[in-house]
């Protein structure tokens, strides 16, 4: 199966410029294609994943990627998909982010493949070395205003109200493949959905800044589908926020709790989008799913794969360590840094002495709202530490209820967990 139809079983494509020319353009060439991604923070989320792993599918196919840090556009901010204008961050903030952004993308992508290494640039190379002479001769003459005003990412801002300078970044993403186009050869553009206007502007000013010159130009795009979640909510967000690749923001156990969480109406999408699975395998898990979906193998699978992509394996066994003991309720084999990322978001009472009383802890960690309670929880078995239940009203927590000689985990009832740190 090539690259194009292993895309289209998987439901991936969304839109393409020109269907049977691009799969001619694959079919007889190694082909280097692009996918933008603008530092509005100090880590990618898992939103940006599937452009990546489209990115990795073209690479293991043999064509060429490029992830494009938007060092530049990042200091603009994309109009589309969005209500409101983005807020600017400063020059050496959007650098920073830049940087962590690429590391992060050679996580991901095989920078060392040989032929069809995938690079990573920064339009900040091209674009902050343009004056406003050169913006508007070079590139903004290519661009009628009611071309401009036709795009969706522009139109469907127009009554909400617009600035000049997100209305001008369709014109710099443009530049943009004018740039690889002429520097690396790139004849493909990808991204999602909302950025199909984007990119078939950067195509048309392509051919029209070389309208005088005898080229035979073969530029593309391809887009995805914008994903949805079968119960309505944004993908990619719980009540926490969003789910980041940085295991500093959103720890390798949350990643894969994450996964393992998905709804069984969207499970096999997600299986067919983010991993790398063969059909036949996927319709084993479509059926396990329909037969005997309370054994959420198709979610385990899932975990596995995306927790293994984006950490590694050692990541993958720590997080299911962790469900495990979390599930039997028995802690004891867990370590410090795993008791850290299972319960990094349970109440958490700092304690600075050696020792102390459970009723005490119980009330000052506001475990139990007085002392009485206290006492009641304990003796009708309410009460368990790191997983063990404790009827002993005259218990001391001391080192040995310490976990790495750091935490103790409390549990009051059946789900209520608060965390003890000892300083």
């Amino acid at each position: 199966m090539d690259i194009l139809q292993d895309l289209e079983s998987r439901n991936l494509i969304q839109q393409t410029t020109d269907r049977e020319a691009l799969q001619k353009h694959l079919n007889e060439n190694q082909v280097t294609l692009y996918c933008g991604f603008d530092p509005t923070a100090d880590s990618l989320h898992i939103g940006h994943l599937l452009p990546i792993i489209i990115l990795k599918r073209f690479q293991k196919a043999g064509h060429k990627p490029i992830a494009l840090i938007g060092g530049g556009t990042g200091m603009i901010g994309d109009p589309s998909g969005r209500s409101t204008e983005r807020s600017l961050n400063e020059a050496s903030v959007v650098h920073g982010y830049s940087e962590k952004i690429k590391q992060q993308m050679a996580k991901l992508l095989d920078f060392d493949n040989g032929t069809n290494a995938a690079t990573a640039r920064n339009n900040h190379d091209w674009l902050g070395q343009m004056t406003v002479i050169d913006f508007l001769r070079d590139a903004g003459k290519h661009f009628g205003i009611n071309y401009m005003l036709g795009k969706e990412s522009v139109s469907a801002r127009i009554e909400q109200g617009i600035s000049y300078t997100e209305f001008s970044y369709m014109i710099l993403q443009s530049l943009d493949y004018m740039k690889l186009y002429e520097q690396e050869n790139c004849t493909l553009q990808i991204g999602g959905s909302d950025q199909w206007g984007n990119i078939t502007a950067g195509m048309e000013l392509i051919r029209r800044s070389r309208e005088n010159e005898d080229e035979d130009i073969n530029v593309f795009g391809l887009t995805m589908p914008l994903i949805t979640k079968a119960d309505g909510s944004k993908f990619g967000k719980t009540a926490g926020g969003a789910i980041w690749l940085d295991p500093e923001k959103t720890t390798p156990y949350e990643f894969y709790q994450f996964w393992i969480n998905a709804d069984d109406r969207d499970v096999m999408k997600f299986l067919r989008y983010f991993t790398f699975l063969g059909e036949d395998e996927l319709k084993e898990l479509q059926t396990e799913l329909e037969n005997n979906p309370e054994k959420r193998l198709a979610q385990k699978r899932l975990a596995e794969e995306m927790t293994t992509m984006v950490h590694n394996r050692e990541a993958l066994e720590q997080a299911q360590k962790i469900t495990a003991s979390l599930f039997s309720g028995d802690l004891k084999d867990l370590s410090a840094s795993d008791i850290e990322q299972g319960f990094k978001d349970v109440p958490t009472y700092e304690v600075s002495t050696e020792s102390i009383g459970l009723i005490d802890l119980l009330v000052n960690a506001s475990i139990s709202s007085s002392k009485r309670q206290a006492r009641e929880d304990i003796k009708n078995g309410a009460i368990y530490i790191n997983g063990k239940r404790r009827q002993d009203l005259q218990h001391v927590i001391n080192e040995e209820d310490r976990i790495g000689d750091q935490f103790t985990v409390i549990r009051r009832g059946k789900k209520k967990y608060f965390l003890v740190r000892f300083s």
